[in-house]
């Protein structure tokens, strides 16, 4: 983590990190399947051997005890979002060391690489008021959309429709379990200590749709 910033039980933090050099820390769907299974498992005050438990559903994992609380996520293909928030003292940097140790290990081994595989320590900002938390739900999920257009924020979105589709479609971020759609992955939220936003998944998609259509060129 930089230096400068004290992290509190009960706060809430964007934690993110991106590849060294700017590489891709994602190369194929079993690498994005991986992190996921390592968000999980690697929020625990316990150690679980990940070869013990590839091949098991989620809910019959017992991993222990929790470190952070997770209330949204991206994975990009060379770089990561994640909405933490620090449940007991020191959480968030036992969480972060064991997530991106495991992930580093197993990518190099897959790869024949040695070295760092991110950009130094992670980032972290400190969510200190509510505007700035809900609008990370947005700016979180919305991350994706530059696979689907890099320009998207400074052209504006042409088809909404399209845009929305494809966010729903992408699966290696949180925004399904903000739809309504459940799978094995929703055991990696902890959505029920952060402030509830979003009551019906019609207020979330709404959100959604709003920063969506906003226009670069209308005036503020």
């Amino acid at each position: 983590m930089q230096r400068g910033l004290d992290i509190s039980v009960g706060e809430n933090y964007h934690v993110y990190n991106r590849g060294v050099e700017k590489r891709k820390i994602f190369t194929n769907k079993g690498e994005y399947e991986r992190f996921l299974r390592l968000l999980f498992l690697c929020n625990s005050t316990v150690s679980v051997k990940y070869d013990r438990v590839k091949n098991a559903l989620l809910k019959d994992i017992d991993r222990g005890e929790p470190l952070v609380a997770i209330g949204a996520y991206t994975l990009m293909p060379n770089h990561f979002h994640i909405l933490l928030q620090e449940i007991i003292e020191g959480g968030i940097s036992a969480f972060m060391e064991k997530l991106t140790t495991a992930y580093a290990m197993f990518f190099n081994k897959s790869h024949g690489r040695v070295g760092s595989l991110f950009q130094g320590p992670y980032k972290a900002e400190h969510a200190n008021n509510d505007e700035y938390l809900k609008y990370l739900y947005s700016y979180i999920h919305l991350n994706p959309m530059k696979l689907l257009d890099s320009k998207w924020k400074e052209k504006g979105i042409a088809d909404l429709h399209g845009a929305q589709d494809f966010l729903e479609r992408y699966r290696f971020s949180s925004y399904q379990e903000y739809i309504g759609i459940e799978r094995e992955e929703s055991l990696i939220l902890t959505r029920e200590v952060f402030p509830e936003y979003f009551q019906e998944t019609t207020e979330f998609k709404d959100f959604i749709a709003d920063w969506l259509s906003f226009s670069p060129h209308q005036p503020v």
